[in-house]
């Protein structure tokens, strides 16, 4: 089956909720879509940005590395609902998804050309925003295609093949770096010239229409700054869907800002070996989370509940990032690595589904899908300035089982915060 033209997912703003199924050549492009611009803006935060920070601050790579993201959250975090907002207002005869696809997916990469040719850690802040400005663009009309296209019917399984998109894409960008590994230039922009290609290819296939001029109210420049918040009181199942990913993302962010320096600083290897360790943990996670994710999803639409997928992953990510703290070695490292594999697999396959299902305002998905996507891009800016917290437990610099620990308890807490949602079973 195929997306019909007169599917309501199709036409202008104002209108219901999709009915009309979508074919596979739909999901296979937004799939191929989500993949690419995953690849694109994981890897720099996975492995090039921590590798070109050693290089050009060896004696402060620690502190250096998280001034970098840090700057980048932030931006993300206060841009993305505000692209969204204005995708949800576009007009262009292009459609209003398309425009923010390519603008935002070219303007990330000019952002990574910054990083690889800079030679200094402000230069290298500068590009990560830059970048992270543009793919969050990419992003925020990018995740608004969900609810703009897909019946609730569905949205389990094309979610469980989406939400699997940023592991497949981990262990896309860091297999390109492991053969481009002797160029921290190409280790940066490869993985981005994939992720062009990959939006070129849904946006020749999406089915995208303007806004419709007439459904708009007037805009207004407070609008802007409106486009930053949901109220969690008048809208509390989204308020706590935003509230449990934020604290589970915040314990994964630990894994994802550190596992770098985790190989080579508590594990004992150097930064020559790290991007093939890091490939080979995240093929380990990628294979550990293909299984759950898919099935996951499919289970969660037969079903038709949410809730217990959520809660279930958010615990075993907890157990998974324990373990990676207690690890003394490379194997205890990867089974911690697999079992964060198999929870993060079943929640992405899930949680798209759960939060398109609370949104306050479907006409408004990309404004409301980018408030949401703070929840994933704040913890990277908190998780960097608060883990010295837990690092310098003892007097030392490298308490990793606390910081570890520390991601476990954010993760379940995230776990029961989803409780409380009352309209997804």
């Amino acid at each position: 089956m195929t997306t019909s033209s007169s599917n309501p997912a199709t036409s202008p703003a104002g209108t219901d909720q999709p009915t009309t199924t979508v074919g596979w050549r739909f999901i296979a492009a937004y799939v191929l879509g989500q993949l690419g611009l995953w690849t694109a803006l994981l890897t720099p935060v996975t492995v090039s940005i921590s590798l070109k920070v050693s290089k050009i601050a060896p004696d402060t790579k620690a502190a250096a590395l998280s001034l970098v993201l840090s700057a980048g959250a932030v931006v993300s975090m206060l841009s993305t609902p505000i692209w969204g907002n204005l995708s949800d207002r576009t007009t262009s005869r292009f459609g209003r998804r398309r425009p923010w696809l390519a603008g935002g997916v070219l303007t990330g990469t000019a952002g990574l050309v910054v990083i690889a040719t800079a030679t200094n850690v402000p230069t290298t802040a500068i590009g990560w925003c830059v970048a992270q400005a543009g793919f969050n663009a990419a992003q925020a009309a990018l995740n608004a295609v969900l609810p703009d296209q897909v019946p609730e019917e569905q949205r389990g399984r094309v979610s469980g093949f989406v939400g699997f998109t940023s592991k497949v894409g981990t262990l896309v960008g860091t297999g390109i770096t492991a053969l481009v590994g002797g160029s921290l230039g190409l280790m940066l922009l490869a993985p981005a010239a994939f992720g062009v290609v990959a939006i070129v290819v849904l946006i020749a296939v999406l089915p995208d229409q303007p806004t419709d001029r007439g459904a708009l109210a007037p805009f207004r420049p407070g609008d802007l700054l409106r486009s930053l918040w949901v109220n969690p009181f008048a809208h509390r199942d989204f308020g706590w869907a935003w509230l449990g990913r934020f604290l589970l993302f915040l314990g994964y962010s630990f894994f994802l800002t550190f596992q770098a320096y985790v190989i080579t600083d508590h594990l004992g290897y150097t930064d020559a070996q790290a991007p093939d360790l890091i490939f080979f943990a995240t093929l380990t996670v990628t294979a550990a989370g293909f299984l759950t994710a898919v099935v996951g999803g499919r289970l969660s639409d037969r079903l038709q509940r949410r809730k217990i997928f959520v809660l279930a992953a958010s615990v075993v990510m907890g157990a998974g990032l324990l373990i990676i703290g207690l690890s003394d070695g490379y194997g205890a490292f990867l089974v911690g690595v697999t079992v964060v594999g198999l929870g993060m697999g079943t929640f992405l396959a899930v949680d798209l589904a759960l939060v398109a299902r609370v949104l306050p305002n479907p006409d408004n998905a990309a404004k409301d899908m980018g408030v949401f996507q703070i929840a994933n891009t704040l913890p990277q800016s908190i998780a960097p300035l608060i883990a010295p917290l837990f690092l310098t437990i003892g007097a030392g610099s490298d308490n990793y089982p606390a910081t570890f620990l520390a991601g476990a308890v954010f993760a379940v807490l995230g776990a029961l915060a989803t409780l409380p949602i009352r309209r997804v079973p």
